[in-house]
């Protein structure tokens, strides 16, 4: 019935600063976005996209305080050496959990309006 997610949205407060965020820091291939009245970029994540969408909602954590057990949505990754080395690159924080209770290595971080995002690669 399903055949996976199609995207993921994330409400950002500054559209300048989530671009930087996601399209220069991380390296998401931005894709072409239908013109909305709206402001906001997509990206493709493999095969999945990233809809960041301008908003001064509600659905803003307030914080850009990692926290695991927030809301989230999580990256597969090839090598979660080049993730670390593009973060301290980049100088993001983030947490690394390389033994933990999943089977994979998890890496968080949040972006500058503290959404949070994980990179995980499996440990097997």
């Amino acid at each position: 019935m399903y055949a996976g997610i199609h995207h993921v949205s994330v409400a950002v407060t500054d559209l300048e600063k989530a671009t930087q965020f996601y399209g220069v820091m991380l390296g998401f291939k931005e894709t072409v976005r239908p013109p909305f009245p709206s402001k906001g970029a997509w990206y493709d994540v493999g095969p999945t996209q990233l809809h960041l969408i301008v908003n001064q909602a509600r659905t803003l954590r307030g914080t850009t305080v990692i926290d695991d057990k927030d809301g989230h949505f999580a990256l597969r990754v090839d090598r979660m050496q080049d993730v670390l080395d593009m973060l301290h690159e980049a100088s993001i924080p983030y947490m690394d959990r390389p033994n933990n209770l999943t089977e994979w290595h998890q890496v968080y971080v949040t972006d500058p309006d503290g959404n949070v995002i994980e990179f995980n690669v499996s440990r097997a």
